[in-house]
């Protein structure tokens, strides 16, 4: 068998290419005679963050004779010729405490004099406090993105709360509570004080406090108590900025009654006791779903009055409230007003075992009326609620016709629910004339 030669392929001239390599191409000499710089590529410029410079060029715009009025210009027009955007954290540190804040909380010490309209500068008291944070709203206007910068430095300045003297401390509090007021910054930048050092001593609830007092300057409770709700600072997350031994109901009323902020205790009172309220209407849904007695319930709930100090009127509206709360209401309006009445009917000696006063019986009347008022569902039966619990004798002809006549009846659908009760007022009072005849 012959064996076939593998011959090896011939070499093959290759004609030299015409067009230009550039990667090996040396670049052409520049003319001579020319000054030429080598222009750096712009992925290898750095820019140096140099907070001193910044501060010393400010510095240089505010001449030491210069008044309020003047340093508020200079603020007001130097923002591109400075670049407060860059150096944002540096600004409000100038602003706030005078200069640029050194690792520790104490201002750096390298020659440089102080701003002389910081806040740390001025008096420790609101009115010039607010006069330099009003400067900063009205930057913050002209300058959004100084907003989110602002929050920055006060949540980092709040870390050192008892490294500043009280006086400073105080001023940077009310400067805090100042901008929270003026919606410049979230009530949520107090958080920050609930580290164990600040707690520990006491700075935390000092601090808060003077925020919360500066607060209500401007502001009603009820807006202060709907951004701690916000924030997550109620029930006992309010009690952390106290010291630990001294996170107690006792303690925080006690410490707010002298500091002047009694109205924040009628609020946390509400608080704890609404959660109260709340754990004990599970209860009593409890025992109904479970088909307990009136007396039953009513025993109960004589317990519940006597181990929470509740009225007699407080323990009242809550069963009635709870009884509304636990019964799955019909979505027929045909058939409402008849599981109305039997709902009714299925508590007469409950209720009226809670309501032995005059007093009460308006308070009761009072509540339906809100109800009624507040759920559209109820808001054609209010007469039927009134003429069934005058039925069962939890509420008199006394109190009904002071609650029509006399100035009983609350504001919400007052003319509709007297027009609803004139026909029962009317038939009250015949049924006591009837009786003055037969005597």
């Amino acid at each position: 068998m012959s064996t076939a030669s593998v011959q090896k392929p011939t070499a093959t001239a290759v004609a030299p290419s015409t067009s230009t390599n550039h990667s090996n191409t040396a670049p052409a000499p520049l003319p001579k005679g020319g000054d030429y710089k080598k222009k750096q590529r712009k992925r290898e410029v750095v820019v140096k963050n140099d907070p001193e410079s910044f501060r010393d060029a400010l510095l240089e715009l505010i001449p030491e004779d210069s008044t309020a009025d003047q340093y508020a210009a200079v603020l007001e027009t130097s923002a591109d010729k400075l670049d407060y955007k860059r150096y944002a954290d540096t600004f409000f540190e100038f602003l706030i405490v005078g200069g640029i804040v050194a690792p520790g909380g104490g201002v750096a010490d390298d020659g440089a004099r102080l701003n002389p309209f910081s806040i740390f500068a001025c008096e420790d008291a609101v009115a010039p406090v607010r006069q330099r944070v009003d400067m900063i709203n009205k930057l913050i206007r002209r300058y959004k993105y100084l907003q989110r910068k602002l929050e920055e430095t006060l949540a980092h300045l709040l870390q050192y709360a008892n490294k500043f003297t009280p006086e400073n401390s105080h001023k940077l509090a009310i400067t805090v509570g100042l901008c929270v007021s003026n919606t410049l910054v979230p009530l949520a930048v107090v958080s920050t004080l609930l580290k164990e050092h600040l707690v520990k001593d006491g700075s935390a609830l000092s601090f808060i406090t003077a925020v919360f007092k500066t607060y209500l300057l401007d502001q009603p409770l009820d807006q202060l108590t709907t951004l701690l709700g916000r924030v997550g600072l109620v029930d006992d997350k309010l009690l952390e900025f106290f010291p630990q031994g001294k996170r107690s109901d006792e303690a925080f009323l006690k410490h707010f009654e002298v500091s002047g902020l009694k109205a924040l205790n009628d609020y946390f009172n509400k608080r704890k006791g609404d959660v109260v309220k709340a754990r004990v209407s599970e209860e009593m849904k409890e025992l109904i779903a479970a088909g307990k007695t009136q007396e039953q319930i009513s025993a109960w709930a004589k317990t519940e009055m006597k181990t929470n100090s509740w009225t007699e009127a407080e323990t009242l509206l809550f069963l009635w409230d709870t009884i509304v709360s636990s019964t799955e209401w019909s979505t027929k309006s045909d058939n409402f007003e008849t599981q109305l009445v039997k709902t009714l009917n299925m508590y007469p000696k409950l209720l009226e075992g809670f309501c032995n006063s005059p007093k009460t019986e308006i308070s009761l009347l009072q509540r339906v009326q809100t109800l009624c008022y507040q759920d559209a569902r109820f808001i054609k039966h209010f007469r039927t609620i009134v003429t069934t619990f005058y039925k069962h004798d939890i509420v008199s002809e006394a109190a009904v016709i002071y609650w029509f006549e006399k100035g009983g009846a609350l504001a919400q659908g007052k003319a509709v629910f007297l027009k609803q009760m004139e026909p029962f007022v009317e038939w009250l009072k015949a049924q006591e004339d009837d009786s003055d005849e037969d005597e």
